[in-house]
Parts: C-alpha cells; structure tokens; sequence
C-alpha cells in the first residue's frame, strides 16, 4: 500500500531511484510541483524510443474514466513499463456510480507495469467521497499547496543553492518582492540569471537588473526602505517610477507588501525578546535585515502603526473600486504613501 501522502522532494527523490508506483494523483492550488513531477515521469522513466507506443498524455475534458482505465490496462510494447498522464484531471467527470466504481476499481487492482498520473490543478477532491479513501489508500497522493509569502524567500534561496548558485540578501528579497508567489514564473526569471554564470557565483541585485530587468533602485523592497527611514524624497521618487510602470507594478500586490512590512513593525513592538534571532524567526525575515526593522520600528509608534493599516485597508479597498469613482492606481498610490509619511 502506498503512503497517502508524500512531497515533492520525498516524490522526485523515489523517482529518481526508479521506485515506481502504478497510480500518482497530483492535486492542489500550486501547479509548479504537479508539473514538476509529472515532467520528470513523462521524461524519465522511458527512453525517446520507448515513448513511441508506451506514452499516453490525454485531457480531462476530452476522456471518460473508461478510456483512462482501459489506457492504464494495457500492457507496455517492448517496454518495462507503459506511462498514462492525465492532464487537466479536474474536467474529468467523476461523478456517477460508473465512473467512481470503475476507477475505484482499477486503484484496487491496478496495472503493475503501469505509471497512471493525474494531474489535477486548482481544487481539490470530495474528502467524504468514496473514490476520495481510494485514491488516499492505494495511490501514492502529492498535495500541492501555495506556499505563503514569507516562505518564498527561502524558497527561491533553496532553488538557486540547488541549481549551485547562491544569492545576496538583498538579491533574494528582491526577486521575492517582485516576482511574487508564482513559483513557474520565478523559475522561469531567476533560470535566466544562471545562462552566462559559472557555478558557485553569487548572484547580487546588480545582476538582477542588468538580466532580467527588475529594477534596483525602483521596486516596493526599496520603497519599504524609504518609508521605514521615513526619507520622503526616496520614497516619492520610487513611487512616482511605480506609477508611471503601473502594468508591472499592479497596486493591490504593492499595497499587500506594504501592509506586510507595517503588520511586522507591529509584531516587533509587541517582542519581548528582540533579539536579531528571535525577531529573524518571529518575523520570518532573513538576520540580515532585522536592523531595518529595528529602525523603522524607531520611526513609527503603535499608535501611528494602527493608524497605517488602517490607511492600507482603505486604499485596498479604493485600489479595487470601493469608494472610488475615479482616481487611478498612480494618484491612489501617492495619496496613501503621504498619508503614510505625515
């Protein structure tokens, strides 16, 4: 019987060892890691003349759970094994006695020579369904979260560390701040910064500029630092060149990061411990910026903190059409940031 669950390194790591299972059911809101294993099982476990009659990639939308399983039962041609990949596996039509028997069926008595993905993005299965205990008891069950926001730093860290790079502080936080949660697309950017480096550098903002066009001296990791310094010029500055690249600078993701930089000065008042390690760790911040906070935290009382969110809730709000008849997302952005500073 199969774990029922497992991650993606726990996953990858069993794959590579060619410690096939016959059912994988790829599930969550994070498409990155269901890509990622189902990639490697389409690319890997067959050889490109294998592949040829022992590859079948369908659709959710376009298959019924017959053709799934009657797929699944067939044996490999001149091959170890067959590979059957469900893409879009969240069209599939479950629903039905037939079709949840059917398929309960096979994962009791599946294919030994088989590797079944399915590969389902954005949702989830009925947990009080039948077919739900099945898949949980005889397939081996890959839950792809979104990672929150402040994981994404260390998680960037991790992925360069792995491709034998490392970053700067600086440089982690801002790919971080301006690329957001969407681990595809922070793949597909900080992959570019690796083209003409050899292994072991380490990658600065400097870098980041020069190759994939992420501004160091104009992103909301700097206004961050203008406002907790309290420097109205830098920050108007910023803030202007943020408005003028509204399209790469959406206000709902700017004030998001805003909050979380006040909703962390906040969190640092209320320390009784605020040590550089224990305000790294509440915080969820790397050591080396602690003292930004610590300054900042000088510069901005509980009370005036209170009143801060409250200006960031409002503008949240106005940014998508509460209260706000016409003022576009450049005068909203200036008129929160003064109202931040005074």
């Amino acid at each position: 019987m199969a774990e029922p669950k497992t991650t993606h390194v726990q996953l990858l790591s069993d794959l590579k060892k060619k410690a096939y299972k016959p059912v994988y059911y790829l599930v969550g809101d994070e498409p990155y890691f269901i890509d990622l294993i189902s990639d490697y099982i389409q690319d890997n476990v067959l050889t490109e003349d294998e592949k040829a009659f022992n590859l079948s990639v369908l659709y959710g939308k376009d298959v019924d759970i017959s053709a799934i399983v009657g797929a699944a039962k067939r044996f490999p041609m001149m091959a170890e094994y067959q590979v059957v990949i469900i893409k879009e596996a969240q069209d599939l039509k479950l629903s039905g006695e037939d079709n949840s028997n059917r398929l309960i069926h096979y994962l009791e008595h599946p294919q030994p020579s088989t590797l079944l993905v399915f590969c389902h993005k954005h949702g989830k299965l009925d947990k009080r369904t039948a077919l739900y205990k099945a898949i949980s008891k005889h397939a081996v069950v890959l839950e792809s979260t979104k990672l929150y926001d402040d994981k994404i730093p260390d998680w960037i860290n991790a992925y360069v560390r792995d491709s034998g790079y490392s970053l700067s502080p600086k440089a982690s936080l801002l790919l971080a701040e301006s690329l957001g949660n969407d681990l595809s697309k922070i793949v597909n950017e900080t992959s570019k910064l690796f083209i003409n480096l050899p292994k072991g550098a380490t990658i600065n903002e400097d870098y980041i500029e020069q190759n994939i066009g992420i501004s160091k001296d104009y992103n909301v990791f700097e206004l961050q630092n203008a406002l907790g310094t309290r420097n109205v010029m830098k920050a108007n500055t910023i803030i202007n060149h943020l408005s003028a690249n509204a399209k790469d600078n959406p206000l709902i993701v700017t004030i998001s990061l805003i909050f979380s930089f006040f909703n962390k000065l906040i969190i640092y008042h209320s320390l009784s411990d605020k040590s550089q390690a224990n305000a790294a760790k509440v915080l969820g911040v790397n050591p080396f910026f602690v003292k930004d906070y610590v300054n900042a935290a000088n510069n901005y009382k509980p009370d005036k903190l209170i009143r801060i969110i409250s200006y960031l809730r409002e503008y949240d709000l106005k940014s998508k059409g509460v209260e706000n008849l016409s003022a576009t997302d450049g005068e909203l952005l200036k008129e929160l940031i003064f109202k931040i500073l005074h």
